[in-house]
């Protein structure tokens, strides 16, 4: 296989997870039982949380190692970065939180559905990146990131994508949109992923010796994603443990698939 071909299903594996979770609002009458909810959230969150240390800033801190830089200077400067540009984008452009009936961002008279849909985008821009960044690092011949290792991450993004699908998709049609229109919402917020893994391949393969940095910068673009949207959610109100749970069950699963097939 070539390596064309390979970064086309690496970028494209994440956003199939989305469009079949979107998928399922043709299949469910309701919403997604609250527990489910809470615990596919932690899931979500463990997932990310492990990619972001195994995939993410290790070989960051491995690659300025071996390069006989200071080893944790790209990934610290990185993983701020990452931080901090989430953190912008999060103040810009305006979305809205499930649960949540204060629309954050800048002031707009955008229709509370596409709000919800703005907030799943937003958070899918790192997981893009993130999978650009590993399949840039596959590209380059780095030894630290392997083809098993960028595929797993691929693979790990799309399983938590799929809950992310239908949590979005289902409480669109609970505003009034008929299930088709939904699906097309919750497709929509998936293109992003490809389309920011494209820009980022793009952006690394100019500039190789950023990579270690790029790799950092998903890693806090997503843990950012983690702590102001995931676990807030999975934790709000009652059975908090469900979504505890679910980060754990997440995390190891990541772990497992980086580890084994990395």
């Amino acid at each position: 296989m070539s390596d064309l071909m390979k970064v086309i299903i690496g970028i494209t594996i994440p956003f199939f997870g989305t469009t079949l979770g979107a998928a399922m609002v043709f299949l469910m009458k309701d919403e997604l039982n609250v527990r489910l909810q809470k615990a596919l959230l932690g899931f979500a969150s463990g997932v990310m949380i492990a990619a972001s240390v195994w995939s993410l800033l290790i070989p960051a801190i491995d690659m300025a190692e071996s390069a006989g830089d200071i080893a944790w200077l790209p990934a610290l400067v990185g993983f701020l970065a990452g931080i901090f540009f989430l953190l912008l984008l999060d103040m810009i452009i305006p979305h809205l939180h499930m649960g949540s009936d204060s629309p954050e961002g800048r002031p707009s008279g955008i229709t509370k559905s596409m709000l919800l849909v703005l907030a799943v985008t937003l958070h899918n821009i790192p997981e893009g990146m993130a999978v650009g960044v590993v399949m840039a690092g596959m590209l380059s011949g780095e030894s630290v990131i392997t083809t098993a290792g960028a595929f797993a991450l691929a693979i790990g993004i799309a399983i938590q994508n799929f809950p992310e699908g239908a949590i979005i998709s289902m409480p669109i049609v609970g505003t009034g949109f008929s299930k088709k229109k939904a699906f097309g919402y919750g497709f929509l917020s998936g293109v992003v992923e490809p389309v920011a893994a494209v820009v980022t391949i793009l952006l690394t393969s100019m500039i190789s010796s950023v990579l270690p940095y790029m790799l950092a910068f998903a890693a806090g673009a997503m843990i950012y994603v983690v702590i102001e949207e995931l676990i807030p959610e999975a934790q709000a109100g009652e059975h908090s443990n469900i979504g505890t749970i679910g980060a754990a069950l997440g995390f190891a699963l990541m772990m497992v698939l980086d580890v084994a097939l990395g």
